[in-house]
């Protein structure tokens, strides 16, 4: 089934979604990979301040290629989510509310996902460049220093995704193996 919502997310729109939903996003959505995800971690371990808030946002597990002529951000793909398993929990419990990226997560980040009414998205691998069509504005906010890895604020309108692991802990790809 095909939706559209809003971000940051609302708790009852989450609630609604079940893995295998079509989901647009539209609104504002945040970049970190590895490296922006392990210094996020570091300052939630010493009781730092995050360059983000983590409350009803998404995070996309993406670092994009240079923009071309015109384009706020190149091709936009996403990246193996497993790889941010374990920083996920903990901003999880912060409330962050929605991640997006590709391939299977953790039994950790599954029950982090229903103990906090959050929600895993897939995003198509491969397809980076028509997923930046959704991308209408793009701004390093956060860890300059760290190339295509810094935190990117963006404004996505329509961004094309499945739900993977819903609210209720239902996991898409546990589903089609049955």
């Amino acid at each position: 089934m095909d939706k559209y919502i809003k971000a940051p997310l609302i708790d009852y729109e989450i609630e609604e979604l079940r893995a295998g939903d079509y989901v647009y996003i539209t609104g504002t959505i945040y970049t970190a990979r590895d490296a922006a995800h392990e210094r996020m971690y570091e300052a939630i371990r010493k009781d730092e301040p995050l360059p983000i808030s983590l409350k009803n946002n998404i995070i996309y597990y993406m670092g994009p290629s240079p923009a071309r002529e015109n384009r706020p951000i190149g091709s936009a793909g996403p990246t193996t989510a497993s790889r941010m398993d374990k920083y996920a929990p903990a901003m999880i419990d912060l409330g962050l509310k929605g991640m997006i990226g590709k391939g299977k997560r953790s039994e950790e980040v599954r029950s982090a996902i229903f103990e906090n009414g959050a929600v895993y998205f897939a995003a198509v691998g491969g397809a980076g460049a028509l997923l930046s069509k959704s991308i209408t504005k793009s701004e390093v906010i956060a860890y300059d220093d760290l190339g295509t890895e810094a935190i990117r604020k963006l404004e996505v309108k329509n961004f094309p995704v499945i739900v993977v692991i819903d609210a209720q802990g239902n996991n898409l790809y546990e589903m089609v193996l049955k």
